[in-house]
């Protein structure tokens, strides 16, 4: 069970990182994108995708995590991390798009990287590991 709850972090870490340089990335090779047959990245479905892949299993893993170690930071900083995501894609502010979106897949990502932080010092998975 705890292999899944890590392997279930480091999914996470590479979900949040690839959306975080997707949006990032995105604005500055948009127009080569249909040269190399990956106009589709540029979807806003695929990003919709990806947002709700990262959700999905940042929820998933900490919620199961939280039981285990008590710490509530992870989950906040996945809560933040969404907010930003949120707030830059649905604001309709196009300045605050390529800055708050990156930032809240790193937060996300870096929400992973505690919350495995946690569970090595946890005495309960570190028990059921032996």
């Amino acid at each position: 069970m705890n292999i899944l709850k890590l392997n279930l972090d480091k999914i996470g870490i590479s979900a949040s990182v690839l959306c975080a340089i997707h949006c990032a990335a995105v604005p500055f090779v948009i127009t080569l994108l249909p040269l190399w047959g990956l106009d589709f990245i540029a979807n806003e479905w695929f990003e919709i995708g990806m947002i709700c892949l990262s959700l999905l299993l940042g929820i998933w893993s900490l919620g199961k995590s939280i039981k285990s170690h008590r710490q509530f930071r992870p989950l906040l900083l996945l809560i933040l991390g969404f907010l930003s995501i949120a707030f830059g894609h649905f604001s309709g502010i196009s300045v605050t798009e390529p800055i708050l979106i990156p930032l809240g897949g790193l937060m996300i990502a870096a929400a992973h990287l505690i919350n495995l932080k946690y569970l090595k010092k946890c005495p309960v998975n570190n028990n059921h590991q032996h």
